[in-house]
């Protein structure tokens, strides 16, 4: 018990420096541009954005993967299934929902617990055996459970903030505002393209680390690690051959494994850890 607790805060801790940081960065290219006025400014502008996209954020996800509602009565193994999971995991029982998509995958939406909702796809419950169904769905319960929806747009805000006053900034290198001082065009050009860039590298980063929890509290939720081991092994080799064909880029943080595969240069920028990796720490705790 007491392990778990101090992972648990290890790993919000580890969440909260890469805030941190990107907090600062903000600052920074705030402060360049025009004082804290504009930081603020560009702040204020971003989190209303990124709440409303947060209120709404279940209706618009769903929708846009035509996910189709769940009852018991549509398909009661699988509801029973959830709610057996959510007991376990001391969450009410969260919207079902299925998408009519042959490639497995599956997430959790929803601004809190009692406004969630777990999506899967045809295609996973037709290719995963109940354990490593139960294995996944543990883990989008994890997501709920840790409230990483919220931490998401939290980053999500900060980083969009910070491209916002990178494009400003780009407006003022390219109307010669940077120019009155020696060296000042190197250094807002420098700032322009790097910026963004390292917005992007600690977002991703705080998504990876977020995937790592929920893999590792989802394995105590659905009673073992090995069910969402050997999923996590079967869609790394499904996506490998067929990416899906339906999943959306821009929501590729959500799924439980990215549907969209890419050379070496498209995995540094990727929303989750390798397979590989995830299901060694999984098999880890098995052996633990």
């Amino acid at each position: 018990m007491f392990g778990s607790v101090a992972k648990l805060i290890v790993n919000y801790l580890k969440t909260g420096v890469l805030v941190a940081a990107l907090t600062a960065l903000f600052g920074l290219v705030g402060y360049a541009i025009g004082g804290m006025t504009w930081a603020v400014g560009a702040l204020v502008l971003a989190g209303v954005l990124n709440l409303l996209a947060l209120w709404q954020s279940d209706k618009m996800v769903l929708a846009a993967h035509h996910a189709m509602p769940v009852t018991r009565a549509d398909n009661p193994p699988l509801y029973d299934m959830v709610e057996r999971l959510a007991r376990r995991a001391q969450l009410p029982m969260p919207a079902l929902y299925v998408i009519p998509d042959d490639a497995p995958n599956a997430f959790a939406t929803g601004r809190s617990p009692r406004h969630a909702a777990v999506a899967v796809t045809a295609g996973i419950l037709r290719m995963m055996t109940d354990r490593e169904l139960e294995g996944v769905l543990a883990h989008e319960l994890a997501h709920v459970r840790n409230r990483d929806m919220l931490i998401q747009t939290v980053t999500a805000t900060i980083a969009g903030a910070i491209s916002m006053l990178a494009n400003v900034l780009s407006f003022a290198f390219m109307f010669g505002g940077a120019e009155d001082d020696e060296g000042g065009g190197l250094g807002v050009l420098l700032m322009l393209i790097l910026a963004p860039l390292l917005a992007m590298i600690v977002q991703m980063a705080i998504s990876r680390g977020r995937e790592y929890e929920a893999d590792r509290v989802g394995a105590e939720i659905a009673g073992s690690p090995m069910g969402l081991a050997r999923a996590l092994e079967r869609l790394e080799a499904y996506h490998e051959q067929a990416p899906s064909r339906l999943a959306m880029p821009a929501m590729q943080h959500l799924y439980i494994a990215q549907p969209l595969t890419g050379g070496t240069l498209a995995s540094l920028f990727s929303t989750h850890p390798p397979i590989e990796d995830r299901v060694r720490r999984l098999r880890g705790m098995a052996m633990s």
